[in-house]
């Protein structure tokens, strides 16, 4: 048998993706909050790379210089308060509340402020509710919640007795209650209940009031009288003694499994519980939209907080380098160049995601000016494909670009990125008018001829879908 060696070259074209776009893809992934932590894992471990964050006002978001911050002082001067010799408190002045992604933050209503400075450091649930109790109770009830929130066990609940709480604090019963109630008022919907039945029933009276709507038949009663009887399947001992049928027992355990929870509902991102084991949401904008003297602003965050350079050192050595070389080891030039190149190339990285993400913004800006002036109802449907084509960025750069990061409106409304491609946004919002107006509960047909009037055609599944995603009840239930 013959054996035939031999070599045989050939060419061949093929894509191969290289490490430094496999880099750039990752930076662009990454969402603001998960920036800042890469940025300070390379500060910390690349010594060529260097940082320098500015600490910024909790109150203002401008730059604090020496003890206290300027702005804020001037501030307190100008309304005739007295300014704090520590810093402003949030006693100091009058704030508007800011929603971040569900969850409320107290900031100055002031143009010219830092949103990244909201999320800097996360605040427990029970933090922020301590500063909107601070808001609303009297100075000599503070303790009270206090006691209350550090009271509060790991699914929400109060784990003493009110006369008990009452007893140790050395405070009459009603002054414990009145905290209390207060604490459930501003909370997440049953916070602060003392067993399950007052946990729904609390959830079941911020629902009413946050629809503005009539309350659904039997739930509460069943709720009050007969969960142990729920929970055991007794649907027909309930009917009988509320004297109604099984159908309309059923109904409202359906209702009781669909919208309420046995927990206190957190109101986040992704709507999480106290008892869930993972953390709430800190959401935090990663562009910022403003109008300023009639003109769209845009910026991206990062360029707020951080100032990113070669380290002065690193960045002379890197010099003398090129000049005398003789004068280092081969072990020094490899480790003076591996790092001065892996912070340049961080750094390029970083400036090619600001660049691509603020041209992927004023696209936005174009097309959704009516939106971004006007409101949802003026939301016009846009897809990522159209964005690329404007961009003349790949369809899966515009995705990864825009994929859990959030946009800051000019109304200062914090959205998702996602929100501007979802046509369906405008519809809903002409349906939750429609109900909100309606003088009889009205059918999702005729919801469906209602928005025909409008020049809105789509199906009644659809407005089902819709109405389920708004969270608002069938005509039935209304």
């Amino acid at each position: 048998m013959d054996l035939d060696l031999s070599i045989d070259m050939s060419s061949e074209m093929g894509v191969r993706v290289s490490p430094t776009l496999i880099a750039v893809n990752q930076i662009l992934s990454l969402s603001s909050m998960e920036l800042q932590k890469a940025i300070k894992l390379e500060a910390e471990e690349n010594p060529a790379f260097e940082i320098l964050e500015h600490q910024t006002c909790p109150i203002c978001g401008e730059q604090i210089r020496g003890n206290g911050c300027a702005n804020c002082a001037k501030r307190a001067a100008s309304t005739g308060t007295t300014a704090n010799p520590d810093g402003p408190s949030f006693e100091d002045y009058g704030y508007g509340d800011y929603m971040v992604g569900g969850s409320y933050s107290t900031v100055a209503d002031d143009e010219e402020f830092d949103p990244m400075t909201l999320v800097a450091a996360e605040r427990t649930l029970g933090e922020r509710l301590m500063i909107d109790l601070r808001a609303v109770l009297d100075s000599a009830d503070i303790f009270i919640a206090e006691f209350l929130i550090g009271s509060l066990d790991e699914r929400g609940f109060l784990s003493q007795a009110v006369y008990e709480i009452a007893s140790r604090l050395g405070v009459a019963e009603p002054r414990v209650e009145q905290v209390l109630d207060e604490l459930q008022r501003i909370g997440p919907p049953g916070i602060g209940a003392r067993d399950l039945r007052e946990c729904l029933l609390l959830q079941l009276a911020h629902m009413i009031e946050e629809q503005d709507a009539p309350e659904p038949p039997n739930v509460r009663a069943i709720i009050t009288d007969y969960l142990t009887e729920l929970g055991a399947h007794k649907y027909g001992y309930i009917a009988q003694k509320l004297g109604i049928s099984s159908d309309d027992v059923a109904t409202a355990r359906d209702f009781i499994k669909a919208h309420l929870t046995p927990y206190p509902v957190m109101e986040a991102v992704d709507f999480q519980t106290w008892g869930s084991p993972s953390r709430a949401q800190y959401v935090s904008p990663d562009v910022v939209m403003k109008i300023e003297e009639g003109e769209f602003v845009i910026e991206v965050m990062e360029s707020r907080r951080f100032f990113m350079r070669l380290n002065p050192m690193y960045n002379r050595l890197a010099t003398e380098l090129r000049g005398k070389e003789q004068h280092y080891s081969d072990d020094e030039k490899r480790h003076i160049q591996q790092y001065v190149a892996r912070a340049k190339l961080f750094m390029s990285n970083i400036n090619q995601r600001r660049e691509t993400m603020l041209r992927i913004a004023r696209v936005l800006v174009e097309v959704q000016e009516d939106f971004l002036r006007n409101g949802v109802r003026h939301l016009r449907p846009l897809t990522r494909a159209q964005v690329a084509e404007r961009t003349g960025l790949h369809e899966s750069t515009v995705s990864r670009a825009t994929a859990g990061k959030y946009v800051m409106l000019p109304s200062r409304h914090v959205i998702p990125f996602s929100d501007f491609f979802t046509a369906s946004l405008s519809i809903k919002d002409v349906i939750k008018e429609l109900v909100i107006r309606e003088g009889r509960p009205l059918t999702d047909r005729e919801i469906v001829t209602l928005l025909r009037e409008d020049g809105i055609r789509v199906a009644r599944r659809t407005v089902a879908k819709y109405r389920s995603q708004l969270g608002i009840l069938p005509s039935t239930l209304r």
